[in-house]
């Protein structure tokens, strides 16, 4: 690269004279016509001319800018892959946007205020705990043992881990570096809610609605869980960003022992089945992953 010019521009040096004395008798001086400035004047009577400054120019020119079937289902019991160890106007004098509108940024705060969970910018396959930790600040994220099937620990990245309602587990597949998205949990008090609306608390019908039909799902297991098993290519079958999901549900509280335990676990049932919907179960945790 070519750096910048110096020129040099000399200031004018004005000499000034010096009127020789005049010699010979006093009325001579004064008949005489005043002396004017001659280049016969001696070399020795004129004053040296004020020293030159130098002002740099810069070349401006120089300078740079610088897809569910059964196999599709996620639940811990069912991983596949072993359990991972805008510009102000002129004379406005609005502040500078921090973040320029359209940047990656933008989608970044949406989810945090949100608390929507997407397949894609934070949550995408490619995210990692240090994008969560500078979009939801480092104190709210910290990373530590969860609980997976079977009583066994994952380590997993925890968002807001003293906030049951704003807890998030993001499960990474490279859980050395932290990176590579594996699973996010919604469980518990959380409100989070994940592609297509699916959220805590939702009852058979309302998945139905947001599936745009009945879906099946296995009967409840030895822990009261119900598993979806089949959206049935209904629109909680495909999300958008490549993403799958699973949902458990557990029943009412007031359902009867005997109402749940005839909905064995070895058994698939509709959605819309009447024996089914009698226990009124409501979902219990959203798993969405890669």
């Amino acid at each position: 690269m070519r750096k910048g010019w110096i020129g040099i521009t000399p200031a004018a040096a004005l000499a000034v004279l010096a009127i020789a004395a005049a010699t010979g008798p006093t009325s001579a001086q004064q008949a005489a016509p005043p002396a004017t400035p001659s280049q016969d004047q001696p070399d020795q009577a004129t004053p040296p001319p004020p020293k030159q400054t130098h002002t740099k120019k810069i070349n401006p020119a120089a300078q740079t800018n610088p897809d569910l079937d059964t196999n599709d289902q996620l639940a811990p019991s069912q991983m596949n892959q072993p359990v991972p160890a805008a510009v102000s106007q002129p004379g406005a004098a609005a502040a500078k946007p921090a973040h320029p509108a359209g940047a990656p940024h933008a989608a970044a705060t949406a989810a945090a205020t949100s608390h929507v969970v997407a397949c894609s910018g934070l949550f995408a396959k490619d995210s990692s705990h240090l994008k969560l930790a500078m979009t939801f600040d480092a104190k709210n994220i910290t990373f530590a043992d969860v609980d997976a099937e079977g009583g066994t620990k994952v380590p997993a990245s925890v968002l807001f881990p003293n906030d049951p309602k704003r807890r998030l587990e993001v499960w990474w597949s490279n859980p050395a570096e932290r990176s590579g998205l594996y699973l996010i949990d919604i469980h518990g008090k959380s409100t989070w809610s994940a592609p297509g609306g699916m959220k805590l608390g939702l009852t058979l019908a309302q998945l139905e609605k947001l599936n745009g039909k009945p879906f099946k799902l296995k009967g409840f297991d030895k822990n009261g869980v119900a598993a979806v098993s089949d959206w049935d290519g209904g629109a909680l079958a495909t999300l958008p960003g490549g993403c799958k999901s699973g949902v458990n549900l557990t029943p009412d509280p007031k359902a009867t022992a005997d109402a749940v335990s005839a909905l064995t676990a070895d058994k698939e049932y509709s959605s819309s089945d009447p024996e089914m919907r009698a226990v009124k179960p409501t979902v219990s945790e959203v798993l969405i992953g890669y």
